[in-house]
């Protein structure tokens, strides 16, 4: 039995509503528009009524596209996060409301302003999960493809966050600021007044060794990918424990909230079903050929996907940005030789041998099951709570809410109401200094 580490600690939950991915099963016929506002009504309703404490949204700057096709369910194709957010909130009250936006191809003051003005208009609410992108593919939306090293990044996103928080700390004086770094030459009025929690949550990603160095620095909330085996996530969580120790911060000063995915059945002897559904929903044929062409780098629409593999070889320079980062740098001769010696082996087809080869994701079993299982990873201090991607949207919180949540309250590790009106309420934050 794991030691416990903190006894009394209660799990945070978020949800992270994804776009253009695999792992909602969209094709099914209760899923929902990925646009329409209807489906993030539903979601977030839904979250807010389980006491989560936020709703999670991705960014897109630019369509992806395989062998020249534009992919369908792109988050490009969404409304602006920001602008999405800002409706959710009228429609809601406690729950917080997380928009990623990106560094580099953002300018600090225009953002710090959206950002503080969500902020205000929620009542303190507002989270900033911060990401940098470096490649040129991107930027070509920008006239400005690959311009930023990619070592430099990091030092204009920390540079970009400092004009941020120092516009927000002058917020409601007469202040200006005038600051003057590597990156920028800034002089502007402070944007808005301050919200009730005075700043934005700033939530960070970064899985790196530098990564991890900026959210040690810079971030509130780590949301990490180190959300399916125990040991692995407990590895992360004191990793950034040390690394917020060694720049002088308390070692709970950042809540660690992995991605994951929790799949229910109401019996034990339903689970292992269950998770067969789930699977074969998130890998249909076109996507096991859309996941395979990837890897040949070769159009393979008009190939079975529940037969043999291909023959042909790959094309090494087929793996390419546009289709997203999943499978930059892989070795595709090396997969190939892998995936075909697992189809021989096990005698799969094209389908099987992609899902056999897919990472296992999250938790699955019965709520008193998984309830048990997240209670031990909180309390063992192996994250401090979880931002679910549900497999179907918007219904896909309905179980977690209604049967997993009361598992949770029975147990004492989770919240019967909430416990503040702010985001950083909800995450127990420390307020920032203003002199930050």
């Amino acid at each position: 039995m794991t030691a416990l580490f903190r006894p009394d600690a209660t799990v945070h939950l978020g949800v992270f509503y994804q776009g253009v991915n695999h792992t909602t099963i969209w094709s099914d016929p209760a899923s929902g528009s990925q646009i329409d506002f209807e489906t993030f009504r539903r979601l977030i309703t839904t979250a807010e009524r389980g006491l989560f404490d936020a709703f999670f949204l991705g960014e897109g700057l630019r369509l992806r596209e395989q062998g020249g096709k534009i992919l369908d369910l792109d988050i490009a194709g969404r409304p602006d996060a920001i602008t999405q957010l800002a409706a959710l909130a009228g429609i809601t009250t406690n729950i917080g409301l997380v928009a990623t936006q990106n560094t580099t191809y953002n300018e600090p003051v225009d953002l710090a302003r959206r950002l503080s003005g969500l902020d205000v208009l929620s009542g303190g609410r507002a989270g900033w999960n911060v990401v940098t992108t470096d490649n040129a593919w991107t930027g070509e939306n920008f006239r400005r493809g690959g311009y930023l090293d990619h070592a430099d990044r990091y030092v204009r996103a920390g540079e970009f966050l400092d004009v941020a928080r120092a516009l927000w700390n002058a917020g409601g004086t007469p202040d200006s600021v005038r600051i003057q770094s590597s990156q920028f030459d800034i002089a502007s009025a402070a944007p808005i007044p301050r919200s009730p929690q005075d700043h934005p949550v700033i939530f960070q990603a970064g899985d790196s060794s530098t990564g991890r160095d900026f959210a040690a620095q810079h971030a509130d909330v780590i949301f990490s990918a180190h959300g399916t085996h125990f040991d692995d996530a407990l590895d992360f969580a004191n990793d950034i424990r040390a690394r917020l120790v060694a720049r002088g911060r308390p070692d709970d000063d950042i809540k660690i909230l992995p991605g994951t995915q929790i799949v229910l059945a109401d019996h034990e002897r339903d689970v292992d079903e269950k998770v067969r559904w789930v699977k074969e929903g998130q890998f249909t044929g076109p996507t096991t050929l859309s996941i395979a062409g990837q890897v040949w780098g070769r159009d393979l629409s008009d190939r079975d996907p529940d037969g043999p593999l291909p023959t042909e070889d790959p094309i090494v320079s087929g793996v390419v940005g546009a289709r997203g980062s999943a499978f930059n740098g892989i070795d595709v001769d090396a997969r190939v030789r892998e995936w075909r010696s697992l189809a021989e082996a096990k005698n799969l087809s094209l389908r099987q041998v992609v899902i056999e080869t897919s990472a296992r994701t999250g938790f699955a079993g019965t709520p008193s099951q998984v309830a048990d299982e997240l209670t031990r990873w909180v309390r063992g201090g192996a994250s401090d709570g979880f931002n679910i991607t549900p497999y179907l949207v918007p219904s896909g919180l309905d179980d977690i809410v209604d049967k997993l949540v009361p598992e949770l309250q029975e147990r004492g590790s989770y919240p019967a109401a909430y416990g503040g009106s702010t985001l950083r309420e909800h995450l127990g934050l420390r307020r920032p200094s203003i002199g930050e």
